[in-house]
């Protein structure tokens, strides 16, 4: 979830903030029902309204939409927002959709689940011949010879005492970050990784090859990953090298050594983004093959953020399949105060009976009110 601040932020990026009330502006009507999916503090249902809505739904499932509530109050449109706070794929709306905006990104659109969000939005909740802001984002991927953006590798080496890091190194350079890249630092043309069609996507995963074509000597040290957005036609913006910054930035993949490339070297890279779970899995498989030589590989690394976190044998086999699980105490007390949420016993009642239940876990009623609280919020009606 985004923090108050990052949402300001977003606001306070002319990028984003040119692009996106220029898109509803020249999509939305007086007779439009507008759907702004992870409103936030609710800047783009505003918007929605500045430019005629005659309704919008403003769905965020963070608390933030308090203050959304707050601000839709204090600029007047109050009586035409209505603030659902959920998920957008657990809403149901009195009204089909004529335009559907959304802003959900991180470095990439691939984040967490806002394109199964779009993609459910769009088959439940948009009329036929509805839009979609943004339209259809494409994905672009291009060698970079910039070596201060491989710091977080070389960290791990000349340490100047002796020590052998390599093993949090291999970690390390499964590892992605935001970036920044000049033209200038771009080994060749940048090819198109995906195109997201938010008109016809219907998977939130994306893998595809990529060959690409080294177009001077030099060193690469991984590869830069940016996005173009059309929020509609004629309208969008881009987080790559060459055009003004964003608060997205670019993302960096490090590969594990860099690569000294002459002209005409063949560069192979197989991408993947997988959702799994509440985030992205990437993948990003290169072979490098000498000018002119096909059989001549210089490189080849296969790379994954599944293995850019440590993962301690401990907790991989709670999670295989033939493990035989037995609940602990933590579990113990989730279990009692869940079986106690029957709607008929208050919080402070079943706080004062957990600190009896578990008298060396709960110091006072004070403690045992804050995990009931925290366990109501999340499962309570």
């Amino acid at each position: 979830m985004y923090t108050v601040l990052t949402h300001g932020e977003l606001i306070a990026d002319k990028v984003r903030t040119g692009a996106y009330p220029e898109a509803l502006r020249a999509t939305v009507t007086s007779d439009s029902a507008v759907l702004d999916i992870g409103t936030g503090t609710g800047f783009l249902a505003l918007l929605a309204c500045r430019f005629g809505a005659r309704k919008v739904y403003a769905v965020e499932p963070d608390d933030v939409i308090e203050l959304a509530r707050e601000i839709a109050r204090a600029n007047g449109y109050s009586d035409r927002i209505e603030f659902i706070q959920d998920l957008s794929t657990n809403v149901t709306l009195p009204e089909k959709i004529d335009v559907i905006v959304s802003d959900l990104h991180g470095v990439l659109p691939f984040f967490q689940h806002h394109i199964p969000a779009i993609i459910d939005a769009r088959r439940r909740l948009l009329k036929p011949g509805g839009k979609l802001i943004p339209a259809c984002e494409t994905l672009w991927l291009a060698v970079a010879d910039a070596p201060e953006l491989y710091r977080y590798i070389t960290n791990w080496e000349g340490n100047g005492l002796g020590l052998n890091l390599s093993s949090a190194q291999r970690v390390a350079t499964n590892n992605m970050w935001k970036s920044r890249v000049r033209p200038e630092e771009l080994l060749g043309t940048p090819k198109c990784w995906a195109t997201l069609d938010y008109t016809q996507i219907d998977s939130p995963n994306v893998s595809a090859e990529i060959e690409l074509n080294v177009a001077r000597s030099g060193t690469g040290y991984g590869l830069s990953v940016w996005f173009d957005s059309v929020l509609a036609e004629g309208i969008g913006f881009s987080n790559g090298p060459g055009h003004p910054e964003t608060i997205f930035g670019s993302l960096f993949l490090p590969w594990s050594k860099p690569i000294p490339f002459a002209e005409g070297d063949i560069i192979r890279v197989r991408m993947g983004a997988n959702l799994v779970d509440e985030d992205y899995i990437f993948t990003w498989d290169t072979v490098v093959l000498a000018k002119g030589k096909a059989d001549k590989v210089k490189a080849d690394f296969r790379q994954s953020t599944f293995f850019g976190t440590p993962l301690s044998a401990a907790r991989l086999r709670k999670r295989a399949a033939h493990y035989l699980p037995e609940v602990n105490e933590e579990g113990e007390i989730d279990r009692f105060v869940l079986v106690a949420m029957k709607g008929k016993t208050s919080s402070e009642q079943i706080a004062r009976e957990l600190t009896e239940q578990f008298p060396a876990r709960f110091t006072d009623v004070v403690d045992a009110l804050t995990r009931v609280g925290e366990l109501a919020v999340r499962y309570s009606r």
